[in-house]
């Protein structure tokens, strides 16, 4: 059994592999970092705007009295004003600053 052991102890036949699928593998998960956060970006972008069209929204309306021979009704009104943050493009993502980057 330890003769076994040695011999995997000291067979590096797979090492050359090993270390290129460590350097590949860290090529990836980086590469997949920096693709998740523009991702994340766009995605903040796109629900920036349909917030926005949200806001764009027309709310008001309005009816008018009616009368008739035995009786009538109060017409009535009601105006949407702008809110706060309904234009577009008032929510905006950053991109992160880091080392050397302007």
């Amino acid at each position: 059994m330890t003769n076994l052991f040695a011999k995997l102890w000291n067979d590096d036949a797979g090492f050359v592999v090993s270390a290129e699928l460590i350097l590949i593998s860290t090529i990836a998960v980086l590469s997949m970092v920096v693709g998740l956060s523009e991702v994340a970006y766009g995605v903040v972008q796109e629900l920036e705007d349909t917030g926005s069209a949200f806001g764009a929204v027309n709310q008001s309306f309005r009816y008018t009295g009616l009368t008739g021979h035995a009786g009538s009704s109060g017409g009535t009104c009601f105006t949407d004003l702008v809110d706060f943050c309904d234009a577009a493009g008032d929510v905006t993502g950053t991109m992160p600053t880091g080392e050397g980057i302007q």
